[in-house]
């Protein structure tokens, strides 16, 4: 064994320790901000292994989705929603973890079962293909995928005007706000007329 294979192998056993770690964090901690900080520990450890499986593009797609997009998304509504509800405490719920643990031994040993009978090849010849994966997908992305990437970018770019006009809906002219008071009642919550907002804010004045 050389060192370039020493390297691969504990870099391995580490990330594969920080993976399993983390994931077990992320199910067993009660706080579930802790939890969101190990799941983005969990998708970094996998990106790991795909940077040692020579998969550059799978790695850095793992980042910037995973860990700068659903992560990031996941910490932001769980700091914003910042919502504490007790629980009732539910009975016999014994059963209820004994059987989840059965459940999560059974696909344990199912999964490790599956990893001792596949034979396992190692392939000793020489790459042929010397460049990067990017570049390789790049290539393909603007030569035979072209018309797919492009539809994709643009179903992007209307779901993203869709999000503008929910976001800014306020500025809706009012021609094309439908004026049936029962769709209107139906899909908004009642306020308080404008008018006894103004007649509230003149009183309050007067008596200053």
């Amino acid at each position: 064994m050389d060192l370039a294979q020493g390297v691969q192998i504990v870099s391995f056993v580490l990330l594969a320790a920080m993976m399993i770690g983390a994931a077990l964090g992320v199910v067993l901690l009660s706080n579930i901000v802790y939890s969101a900080f190990l799941l983005g520990g969990v998708f970094i450890s996998i990106s790991g292994l795909y940077i040692l499986l020579n998969a550059d593009f799978v790695a850095a797609a793992q980042i910037l989705i995973y860990v700068g997009a659903v992560n990031v998304l996941i910490l932001f509504a769980i700091m914003l929603v910042n919502k504490r509800e007790d629980f009732a405490p539910i009975n016999n719920r014994w059963i209820r973890t004994v059987s989840t643990g059965l459940v999560c031994l059974g696909l344990f040993a199912l999964l490790g079962t599956m990893v001792v009978a596949t034979p396992w090849s190692v392939y000793t010849e020489p790459v042929l293909n010397t460049s990067s994966s990017v570049v390789e997908i790049g290539k393909h992305f603007f030569s035979d995928f072209l018309l797919p990437f492009e539809l994709a970018s643009v179903l992007l770019l209307m779901a993203m005007v869709g999000a503008i006009i929910l976001a800014r809906r306020d500025y809706i002219p009012e021609e094309l706000v439908p004026q049936d008071s029962e769709i209107k009642t139906s899909f908004t919550l009642p306020e308080r007329p404008r008018e006894l907002v103004t007649v509230a804010g003149e009183s309050t004045e007067g008596q200053n």
